[in-house]
């Protein structure tokens, strides 16, 4: 559970002021913070049935959470009608303001949504493998595996118009069991394969896809692969293209902050962050940020905390630190972050650091994989990335 682990830990350090500038005041604003943990588990009814007692029984000022795309979708029309301050953190699609909530005022996301992924991912795989011609994918049965798939596609044929789609498969999230389906992308002879798997699923399906040798026919490109990196070590061939949601774990930019945040991480854990963490991290320090600017802005002493509206309007288009880079809340209005991303190539096992290193890394900033303000995701990539500033 990376990103709960994130959360003590944070939380810890922040109330005891050991957190390094900007994040050196005590709790939050001199308060400290009391955590109140629910697992994500369940499916959205459950989640919807947990955020009303959270604000409703437990009376809490602030929820940080959600991983599901599926949960953040019944959950963000939720969230206004309780008019409680919600900070999605981790869950990636891009619907949530763009369609679900596209007037947020109590919900704001911290973290990049997929497009940044996967426009990240097809311009990657663009510039490092010219000889893609034919590509395939396996993603899950939900809002986070088709918009992942449908914007890596699209964003291809945009850059490439010569590539063609083979084979499309959506196994239900959870499955666990891809024999059928990877049989299915052997016979496509597909020249790149595009999963956006995660946790479970994706280690999986890497055990099972590497077992019959997959990778050695056709390309892999994972999304959130870095979080197995860690787990399965050695046993990671070379050749994968890896991301990591972002500028996160292996492909995290070095900084003070960072180093920080590894090493507290890895001093109780014993195992360095993963993507996950590093959102979890936004999510708790872009909060911290926002009420002490709020604080700031109300002339409030430390101690003194602003209500709601003051903590919304410091929050809309705030810009904070964390170890990831500098997170910028610059789409709905002020209320969805975007981020730069980054991908590399597995190459051989570390022996130091008990993984397999990262070759041929490239980083791509916020404004080259993310739309403007005001225009859709769907209708950026079709305009074939008006205004994207990249190298």
């Amino acid at each position: 559970m990376p990103a709960r682990n994130t959360f003590e830990v944070l939380v810890q350090q922040l109330n005891a002021g050991q957190a390094p500038p900007p994040y050196e005041t005590s709790g939050i604003g001199g308060v400290p913070i009391k955590a109140v943990y629910v697992d994500e588990a369940g499916g959205a009814d459950t989640q919807v049935a947990e955020l009303r007692r959270l604000v409703l029984d437990e009376k809490v000022d602030v929820v940080i959470g959600y991983i599901s795309s599926g949960d953040c979708s019944a959950l963000a029309p939720v969230v206004e009608e309780l008019q409680t301050l919600v900070v999605f953190f981790d869950c990636g699609t891009n619907k949530i303001f763009e369609e679900i909530d596209p007037e947020p005022h109590f919900l704001f996301r911290t973290s990049g949504h997929q497009i940044l992924d996967n426009v990240g991912a097809a311009r990657y795989v663009t510039e490092q493998f010219p000889e893609i011609t034919t590509i395939s994918g396996i993603n899950q049965d939900y809002a986070w595996g088709h918009d992942s798939w449908d914007t890596f596609k699209n964003s291809m044929q945009q850059l490439n118009p010569a590539v063609q789609v083979d084979t499309e498969l959506f196994p239900k999230l959870y499955a666990g069991q891809y024999s059928a389906e990877i049989s299915e992308l052997q016979a496509s002879g597909s020249s790149l394969i595009h999963s956006s798997f995660w946790g479970g699923d994706l280690e999986a399906f890497v055990i099972q896809a590497t077992g019959v040798a997959l990778e050695t026919n056709s390309t892999l490109l994972l999304t959130t692969g870095d979080t197995m990196l860690p787990r399965l070590g050695r046993d990671v061939p070379a050749g994968i293209i890896i991301g990591a949601r972002g500028p996160h774990g292996a492909l995290a930019p070095e900084s003070s902050l960072n180093d920080w945040f590894v090493q507290v991480y890895r001093d109780r854990y014993t195992t360095r962050p993963v993507y996950s963490a590093y959102h979890a991290a936004q999510g708790l320090l872009g909060v911290k940020a926002a009420y002490e600017k709020a604080m700031a802005d109300n002339g409030l002493s430390q101690g003194e905390l602003p209500d709601v509206e003051q903590v919304i309007a410091a929050f809309e288009g705030l810009e904070f630190d964390t170890p990831s880079g500098t997170i910028s809340m610059a789409l709905a209005n002020g209320h969805q972050a975007v981020e730069g991303t980054a991908y590399g190539i597995t190459g051989e096992f570390n022996s130091e650091t008990g993984e397999v290193d990262l070759t041929n890394v490239v980083t791509y900033s916020a404004s080259c994989v993310n739309p403007p303000q005001g225009v859709t995701s769907q209708d950026w990539i079709a305009s074939g990335f008006e205004g994207a500033q990249c190298p």
